[in-house]
């Protein structure tokens, strides 16, 4: 690439991912990924409230991506070809079911669990798919797991951010966040507003560009 870009994803989309995070993002003038499972539309499990129809309707609207993350949030490496063909395809009608005639061109592996041969199966259907190993895309990049860095609040003061923003920028490197709840108490796997502000601060000092992952790609693929 002939330059440094990030992109900001949201996992399993907790309802605050948009009530507290879309807000943030508007102000900043960016625009993420959400990974979608459908299985948890309209539903509240251990605490954290997902995403609703009008959410989904919504996030599409104000133009961030939409992902899958597959319909049941599996763990790819267990499940069959067949299993996993059939969670991808029940994902695809229900993201059709709510936005019409939308195509999902990401994916996120649910766990960041992956196996070989999930590994082609979702590559020959999405132009990219992200995983949870750290690191900076750069490079050789294997598309079909993305590395990624966890915006997670009980890492957060830990994880080497100014170190990766450097490292992207040296080798014009793709820099990929991942979260799930954006609460002023989140989750271990969820991250504060101001953790998320403090990330958008710092990439857009850096002068590193912040695109969904759709957008991204293109860089990779034609600069």
């Amino acid at each position: 690439m002939a330059a440094p870009v990030a992109t900001i994803t949201f996992d399993d989309f907790p309802r605050s991912a948009w009530t507290r995070a879309g807000p943030l993002l508007e102000e900043a003038g960016i625009r993420a990924s959400y990974f979608v499972s459908g299985c948890f539309c309209e539903r509240a499990l251990d605490g954290i409230e997902y995403f609703r129809r009008e959410d989904l309707l919504a996030v599409h609207e104000a133009g961030h991506e939409i992902g899958c993350h597959t319909f049941g949030h599996q763990r790819v490496s267990k499940q069959s070809r067949e299993a996993l063909g059939a969670s991808l395809d029940r994902n695809a009608a229900f993201v059709r079911d709510v936005l019409g005639d939308v195509i999902m061109t990401s994916f996120a592996f649910p766990h960041g669990d992956a196996s070989i041969p999930a590994k082609r199966l979702v590559s020959s259907r999405f132009a990219a798919c992200r995983g949870i190993w750290a690191g900076v895309n750069a490079g050789l990049i294997d598309l079909s797991q993305l590395k990624a860095f966890g915006l997670e609040a009980h890492v957060f003061a830990r994880y080497p951010l100014k170190k990766a923003v450097a490292e992207a920028k040296a080798t014009n490197g793709w820099l990929i966040f991942f979260t799930h709840d954006v609460t002023d108490v989140p989750t271990p796997w969820g991250c504060t507003p101001d953790q998320l502000k403090e990330l958008i601060a710092l990439l857009t000092d850096a002068g590193i560009e912040i695109l969904p992952m759709k957008n991204a790609i293109g860089r990779v693929a034609f600069t």
